[in-house]
This record gives structure tokens, sequence and C-alpha cells, in this order.
């Protein structure tokens, strides 16, 4: 059986950058061939693009796990990775973008608006492109960075024309058939309709499409019935028409009540776009006409209702009277509508940014370890992320360019003593400050650096653990015979 899925929780990962390759040329008869190794590629952007073939959210829910292509390795003879393709993945025209939070990321309205839901990681740098006048032959290089992962919810907006709303069994989804040449399923009982019914429209030279929209009832703005889940479809809505059934044999029941008791619920709905559905034009059809007691109370009713400013119709679904005036009066408030919109407007999409610092870091003293330090920023972070701390050479090259930033001289200026416990992202360390302002950069052995030697250290197997652990990641990354877990010791 078709579902209709309009909001979905997807997972999404993009690739991750491929490291960067510390290779030397080695070639006979040409000595000193220099650093070769290449960089790694790119990880793969996750794209979200309005697509006209996809219609429901239906795919999402059942396969919400979405993962782009990760960049590849870069390798020696100045060989880059290739870079991740980026996926693309094809959203309903009125796709709405939220995160977590339910803040608004992207609006996708009209067939080519795109937006970057998780960007892939950037890829390593390889030592050929490290080389410098003091580290002609780099022995470390860079690691790729993880692309993005993050949790964003979609929820689909139907982009209709007219929106048909009113109480359950009030003939909305009759009107959509008799209209159109959409075949909702009709019946008498309440909340026949679980899902909005598009039909498209043809009133004389003017093409339009009608949505009615699952019966609202008293409560439904707080989550009653089904009108909390469906209310989101009017937003787009132009014009929105007041379904009304004179024939109900309810008490307590009759048109003035119920366009009031509808007319609440929307003024109690908070739209989650820039839209005041008080602004939206009305109509009202008193439907089933063809019943006598219903149409007594139709024409009863039907001065009232103009005198408050409404334009009434009479129609019946059954017998098709008052439809086509009904279906002309849609057709010149739409009309109206489109004239007040931009002729030849681009597809538009709406992207709400989070705020940037604009510092490239900061530096706060750390509530959890006393005489600790806690810096921020995306610069320090990533390069964190890119830095091999089992290589001497490639933990120096952090501390060259940390000093280069100004963070050391942060530190300072806040009272940090040498030792002081720093933390970047997920990375703590004893801080050392041992090069002034990073200007210095000391010749050593490849994968080595003399201004850790001189310090009392870690050893490197135990730091490489330490790490492992900082990171959540299991601290064995060896076999009992010392070789790499899964694969042989080579000799």
């Amino acid at each position: 059986m078709a579902r209709f899925v309009d909001r979905a929780t997807l997972h999404v990962q993009a690739g991750d950058g491929g490291n960067g390759c510390a290779s030397v040329r080695r070639e006979k008869f040409k000595p000193l061939g220099g650093p070769d190794g290449g960089n790694g590629g790119n990880g793969g952007d996750v794209v979200l693009e309005v697509d006209p073939g996809v219609h429901p959210l239906l795919d999402f829910h059942y396969r919400p796990n979405i993962r782009a292509a990760n960049g590849r390795p870069g390798m020696g003879d100045n060989r880059h990775g290739a870079a991740g393709g980026d996926l693309h993945i094809g959203v309903p025209d009125g796709t709405v973008v939220l995160n977590e939070n339910g803040e608004l990321l992207a609006d996708l309205v009209g067939v080519g608006a795109s937006f970057v839901a998780a960007r892939g990681g950037r890829g390593g740098l390889g030592n050929a492109a490290l080389a410098s006048k003091a580290r002609k032959a780099p022995g470390f290089a860079l690691l790729g960075e993880q692309g993005e992962a993050l949790d964003i919810v979609l929820e689909l907006k139907s982009v209709a024309d007219v929106g048909l709303i009113g109480f359950p069994s009030a003939g909305k989804s009759s009107l959509v058939s008799v209209l159109s040449a959409a075949k909702p399923k009709i019946a008498d009982y309440p909340f026949t309709t679980l899902e909005p019914n598009l039909g498209v429209v043809t009133a004389g030279s003017v093409v339009f499409t009608v949505a009615d929209v699952p019966g609202l009832i008293p409560g439904a703005s707080e989550g009653r019935g089904l009108g909390l889940e469906f209310l989101r479809h009017i937003e787009r809505c132009a014009v929105l028409v007041h379904v009304v059934d004179c024939a109900t044999a309810e008490p307590g029941r009759d048109p003035a009540s119920d366009i009031a008791a509808v007319e609440t619920e929307l003024a109690r709905y908070t739209p989650s776009l820039a839209t005041d559905l008080a602004d939206k034009p009305r109509l009202v059809a008193l439907n089933k006409i063809d019943v006598p007691e219903a149409r007594e109370l139709a024409e009863f009713v039907a001065g009232d209702l103009r005198a408050a400013g409404h334009r009434v119709f009479l129609v019946s679904t059954a017998t098709h009277e008052g439809l086509d005036e009904l279906a002309y009066a849609m057709a010149e408030a739409v009309e109206t509508d489109r004239r007040t919109r931009p002729v030849g407007a681009p597809p538009r999409m709406v992207i709400r940014p989070a705020a940037v610092d604009s510092e490239q870091f900061t530096v706060e003293v750390d509530p959890e370890i006393p005489g600790g330090f806690v810096v921020h920023g995306s610069k320090p972070e990533r390069w964190i992320r890119q830095t091999d701390f089992t290589n001497d050479e490639a933990v120096g090259y952090l501390g060259d360019r940390l000093a280069r930033l100004g963070v050391e001289d942060r530190l300072a200026a806040l009272g940090a003593e040498p030792g002081a416990a720093v933390t970047i992202g997920d990375v703590t360390f004893d801080w050392e400050p041992a090069t002034a302002a990073g200007d210095l950069e000391v010749p050593s052995g490849r994968g080595t650096d003399a201004r850790l030697e001189t310090t009392d250290r870690v050893p490197a197997a135990e730091r490489k653990v330490l790490h492992r652990i900082r990171r959540g990641l299991p601290a064995e990354v060896d076999g009992p015979d010392g070789a790499p877990r899964g694969r042989s010791a080579r000799r």
C-alpha cells in the first residue's frame, strides 16, 4: 500500500578527505630527488536538489542514512588522490530543511534549487606541498579531515495555489475530484483523507493547483486530530477556501461556528516560513446544497457571511451546482497573487547560516582542569584533526602553525605556565612554549623534531594510545606480535 510521507529525518555523512602522502623520490642516478608525496582528495558533499520526478519523502523514510564518497589518499610521484564525488539527492519541490533544533536551514522551491547539507572533508597535504627552506624533505603529511555528519529534518510543504480547509467530511476531497482529474478516496466518516490530495484545475485560461488539507478540528494546532501534521501544507497557498458542510446533523454545528473554529486554529498555528496566514484571501464554499435542508441553511447564513466580508458560494459536488463560479473565483484570486510576484523570478532557496565569529580563535580558562585552557576556533581545531600525533615532526609543525596564528602569545597573556593543560578539539596536551612566535623551524631528521627531544615526553607508542582514547577509539591498535591488527607483519 502506498504511503504519503511529508516529514523525514536523515542521518547525513559527507565524505572524508584522503590522507596526504609522505614520500621521497628515489631514482637511480638522480640524487636529492626531494619530496614527491601527493595531496589527498577532498571528500564528497551531500547536496539536496529539487527534482520534479520526486513527490513524497517516502524513500527517505525507508533509507534515512546518506553517505557521500570519501576522497582517495595521495601517492608518491606527486600523484594526488581522487576527490570523492558529490552525492546529489533529489527532493520534492517545496521541501524545507531543518536542523535538529527545528531551525530553518533552507527552503527549496523551484526546479534546480539546491542546498549543500553536509560538506566533505578536505584532503590532507602531501609532504611535497609542505616543503620549505628549513624543511626541505618533510617526513610527514597531513591527515584528511572527516566530512560533516549531522541529522537534518526534511518537511514537505505542498506547492499548491488553493488550499481547501474545513472540518472532516465537509466535502473537500469531493470538491477536488469534481474540479480536477484527481481521484482521492472519499467516504462518509471522519479523517477519510490521511494525506493532502493535489489536483490541477483549469478555469478559462488560468491553470492552478488545488490541495485539500486533512480535517481540521478544534485543538488541531495543539496536536489533536490530523491538523498539526498537515497545517504546513497551506503555508504556500495563494488563497484559502473554507469548505462548510451545511448538511451536518451534529449538535452545536453551523457554518459560522465551523468557520470561526477553523480560523482560530489557523491563528494559533505558527508557520515555520516567513508567512502570515491571516493575510491570505479567503473564499467560503457552502457545500451539499443538493440536500433541501442544507440549501435552506446556506441561503439563511449567506447574507451574514457576506456582511462579514467573505465571498460566499453555494455549491454541490453531487450536482455540480455553483462549481463554475467557485472555480473562476479561485482563478481570479490566484491570478491576482501571481501578478504581485516578480516576473521570471529564479528558483527560490532560503538559507539562514549560523553567525560566524569574526575572530579566528578564542582562548578560555578550562573549568574542568585547574590551570588549564581551552582553545576554540575553526583553524586550530582543523589543524588538530590534520595532525598525525605519532610523528614528532608533524607535532612540531603543528606547534609552528599555532604559534604563527598567535595561540602561544594569547596563552602567555592569560598567564599560562609551561606544562599547563591546553585542550584543542578532542586533544589535550601539555603546553611547552618552544619557539618565538613560530618563526624558527628547526632542521632535524625526517619524522623527528629537535625541540621535542629536549623535553620529557611520553613515548610515541603511549602517545598514540592516549590520543586514540581521547577520540573515543579502542586503545589496542596492534596484535600480540606487534603487527597491526588485521594485517601480517612485514619483514
